[in-house]
């Protein structure tokens, strides 16, 4: 058996309202799909990714028993409706981590050493980290824990000062040896009207300062998108057919070539046109498009 190289990936934001779960949940249920192993863990105590997959939330099941030390990590892997895809959920109980952690001195490596196990254990290609919304200790003890950083993006003005948030924080993580090899794995800009000028300006803006740290794919505004959620099945499940299925399906081709966790030819990954600048229909413009 091929041995995999398991890529740990945050996916973070300090703005809300950007797509943040909503693509976690997705990139995991379309890298699923090409036969990828992923490991979704929620971080987040609203758990909409934990709901996102079909899951209720149960008191107990998530990480914060094993930040205790009351639990082994692998206890609390929980299988999904979908092959090749786990999750570690979350609850309401998991907001307690803040006080639990505040006076630990390996607060910021605490995470890391709870998802050790699994990373050595090498059965996952990738695991998503939902990160929480604030930036708490948390948050911070996420980030350093992971290999690099995803952050999705609107295409709008704020969401600029959002993503200097994390830039500032990912410096402040390397400076001070919480994660020297911590990087920036990509921004992926999210609920894209590209016919307004604003969106052109501020996509152009972002490409120009980060080159190739944005991906091309980028993720249109999609009322099936939306829908998905409450239904308990990611978009790329749910509609395979509709222009943000086949964003993030996009997406993840893109991502997983950037971020390799076997040979070359171990996995076979279907092609798909990219999802580049993609149209929108008046009627999907017209829906309620704001995702967590």
């Amino acid at each position: 058996m091929e041995k995999i190289v398991t890529r740990v990936i945050a996916v973070a934001n300090q703005k809300g309202g950007v797509g943040k779960t909503t693509t976690v949940v997705n990139l995991a249920a379309a890298l699923s799909k090409t036969r990828h192993t992923v490991l979704v863990i929620d971080l987040d105590p609203q758990a909409n990714a934990t709901t996102g997959l079909g899951l209720s939330p149960q008191k107990g099941v998530s990480l914060y028993p094993c930040l205790i030390g009351e639990q082994q990590i692998a206890d609390m892997i929980q299988p999904t409706a979908y092959e090749n895809l786990n999750i570690i959920p979350s609850e309401v109980n998991l907001s307690g981590c803040e006080i639990d952690l505040a006076q630990r001195p390996d607060r910021l490596q605490v995470v890391r050493n709870v998802l050790q196990a699994i990373r050595d254990a090498g059965v996952f290609d990738y695991i998503l980290l939902d990160c929480p919304p604030s930036l708490g200790i948390l948050m911070t003890s996420t980030l350093a824990a992971a290999d690099g950083i995803l952050v999705p993006m609107q295409a709008e003005y704020y969401a600029l000062e959002g993503l200097s948030v994390m830039q500032d924080l990912i410096a402040r993580l390397k400076a001070n040896g919480a994660n020297p090899a911590l990087e920036l794995n990509g921004i992926l800009m999210t609920m894209v009207n590209s016919n307004t000028r604003l969106a052109q300006d501020v996509i152009a803006e972002v490409r120009e300062h980060f080159g190739d740290k944005v991906y091309e794919t980028m993720i249109p505004r999609n009322v099936r998108t939306t829908e998905a959620p409450s239904y308990g099945q990611p978009v790329v499940f749910y509609d395979p057919s509709c222009r943000g299925s086949e964003a993030y399906r996009a997406f993840a081709k893109e991502f997983a070539k950037r971020n390799p966790t076997r040979g070359e030819a171990a996995v076979a990954v279907r092609a798909e046109t990219p999802a580049q600048e993609p149209a929108v229909t008046n009627q999907e413009e017209a829906g309620d498009d704001k995702v967590s």
